[in-house]
């Protein structure tokens, strides 16, 4: 097969792409910060602030002279591409006007009226019809459950999707048919994004927020096999933001394309000649193509580096194994028993992070400040320093890491609460001239002083002086810290400091989503994974995140009767379910 191969020309870098462009120095503090490598180079005054060296085999990256530091290339098109599939819920559909392309009317919506159109009764199923005035042409405009035969079941199948109903036992209650179930999926899915775009595209307008504190973490998920000859899972990842005040989610999405054929795919790529290519620099870059998995399962480590049972100590294992790979910012490590999906195509988990993160700051445009708490992940860390370095370089948006020790009993959990508490209570004594707030923040800027240098990169980890149930032991490092910030201010910060939004809501999901709870390993010695919930087709699982997406933030209140969207005010009161499953723009 004869290969229209670009490799005869190569740009330095990989160039902009509808604005995008993450080709730069991820450090915060280096003058090079935020500003992209130049696609020509030369000597002496003409020579690019960068080199362009290699870290292996298909993985440039780019040597920062400032600093030392070594970010690895990503193809700007495939950032693009995912913060657009991401973020395609957010479009505005297209009004209904005169079907006839010829027609001048065509584009003009029926909602402009008399000079353009007139009502002409209704259809047999009660859709409103209208004769256009120019062409003379009928068609009509249904509600959204038009050709649907038990549209009242509608809101009974939601509300058992969202309370952890397995499929063969929602058909069972709701009195349908399995081969019923997933079109109504596929409506309940549609009508949720329909509902929450209209919300949400306020965000982008800039609606009004002074402060955002968002906690950004990632769950991994399971999809089961689905033929005994082959019992390998496939394993994916959703990256998740809520807001720590308001506890809104922002997005939860999984690196998982149910729109794409990996054969058209990967024919494509063989004609371009992607494999030749480096990765960044590929037509396809953001998707797994077999070749690559392939690839990626052979050289897989066995172990991930080994900690010595302390915080500080797991911090470092981290920074270690992040140093091992070629390129940082990659965190998955296909093995031997996992495989790609049978459909749609698996998206390479960093091109999700930059994709979901260029869309978190799109909807938090309108905010004054956003302060992001991330999970200790190089490239969680990379994807936030680079959709946001406008703003942390206008000073308008910092990032920290957050640590937490998961693996304490509830036993330790309660005793470190015991301790923090008695420490705490001894210093009111000590202190009675001071309140409460004032006496924490006094505690958070004496660890201040005792901070704990970590990992090839020297950041600074404060271990937390204030655990809680569900963050037991926890450490905080200030990645864009520029030393512009008085004492009281930083310890009000790291003060701050958490995950517990986003990690309720992973919670959540785990309990009333059937499909996702935590799967079960086999007593085999190769550890496959199987559990008679989980799903078969990932199609499931994007539905599902994103459906419950709008039911958590619009539909559960708290304990306060309100919901995480009448907290931020994307909402006045709860929304119903009749409200979202019926929804008409």
């Amino acid at each position: 097969m004869e290969k229209n191969s670009s490799a005869g020309f190569m740009p330095r870098i990989p160039p902009a792409c509808e604005g995008i462009q993450v080709n730069f120095c991820k450090n915060p503090g280096c003058e090079n910060y935020g500003i992209p490598a130049a696609q020509t180079t030369g000597r002496g005054a003409q020579r690019d602030r960068y080199a362009v060296v290699s870290a292996g085999r298909q993985y440039p990256v780019l040597k920062c002279h400032a600093c030392g530091e070594y970010p690895p290339l990503k193809s700007n098109q495939g950032i693009a591409e995912e913060r657009k599939r991401l973020g395609v819920y957010l479009s505005v559909p297209p009004e209904p006007s005169c079907p006839d392309f010829d027609c001048v009317n065509h584009g003009i919506s029926v909602s402009r009226g008399s000079p353009h159109y007139r009502r002409y009764g209704t259809t047999r199923s009660g859709s409103k019809r209208y004769r256009c005035n120019t062409c003379t042409k009928t068609f009509s405009v249904g509600d959204a459950t038009v050709g649907q035969k038990q549209p009242h079941k509608n809101r009974l199948i939601f509300q058992l999707l969202m309370n952890r109903s397995p499929f063969r036992r929602l058909c069972e209650i709701a009195d349908i048919a399995p081969g019923t179930l997933y079109p109504k999926l596929d409506f309940l899915h549609r009508q949720c994004l329909a509902f929450v775009g209209h919300r949400e595209r306020r965000l982008l307008e800039g609606f009004s927020i002074p402060r955002l504190y968002i906690g950004v973490d990632r769950q991994d998920y399971v999809v089961n096999w689905t033929q005994r000859e082959d019992k390998r899972n496939v394993q994916l990842t959703a990256v998740g933001s809520a807001d720590n005040v308001t506890r809104y989610v922002f997005g939860m999405h999984l690196n998982f394309d149910p729109d794409v054929a990996a054969d058209v795919i990967e024919q494509d790529a063989a004609t371009l000649g992607d494999g030749e290519l480096q990765m960044p620099f590929r037509r396809h870059a953001r998707l797994w193509l077999a070749s690559d998995y392939a690839a990626a399962q052979h050289r897989a480590k066995s172990a991930l580096s080994s900690a010595d049972g302390t915080l500080n100590g797991a911090v470092a294992a981290r920074y270690k194994d992040a140093e091992s790979r070629s390129d940082v910012e990659v965190f998955e490590e296909p093995g031997r028993t996992t495989q790609l999906p049978k459909s749609g195509m698996q998206v390479h988990a960093e091109y999700t992070l930059y994709g979901h993160c260029f869309l978190l700051r799109d909807l938090s445009m309108g905010a004054e400040k956003v302060r992001l708490f991330l999970d200790q992940d190089s490239g969680m860390r990379a994807a936030v320093l680079g959709a946001f370095a406008e703003r942390v370089t206008e000073r308008s948006a910092d990032a920290f890491y957050v640590r937490i020790n998961k693996d304490m009993t509830v036993d330790d959990r309660k005793h470190a609460l015991k301790r923090s508490r008695e420490r705490f209570h001894a210093l009111e004594e000590e202190r009675p001239d001071l309140d409460r707030q004032a006496l924490r923040l006094l505690l958070i800027k004496e660890a201040l002083a005792d901070m704990s240098v970590i990992g090839h990169w020297k950041d600074r980890w404060l271990t937390h002086p204030f655990p809680s149930m569900s963050e037991p032991e926890k450490a905080v490092c200030y990645l864009t810290d520029h030393d512009d910030y008085d004492e009281d201010h930083l310890a009000r910060l790291y003060n701050k400091a958490s995950l517990h939004a986003i990690d309720t809501f992973f919670m959540q999901v785990r309990r009333r989503l059937s499909l996702l709870e935590r799967p079960i390993a086999t007593a085999s010695n190769n550890r496959r994974v199987w559990h008679g919930y989980s799903a078969y087709n990932p199609r499931s699982i994007v539905q599902l995140l994103e459906m419950f997406r709008v039911f958590y933030n619009y539909v559960l209140v708290g304990m306060d009767k309100q919901t995480p969207a009448m907290r931020l005010g994307l909402a006045k009161g709860r929304v119903s379910l009749e409200d979202i499953v019926y929804f008409q723009p």
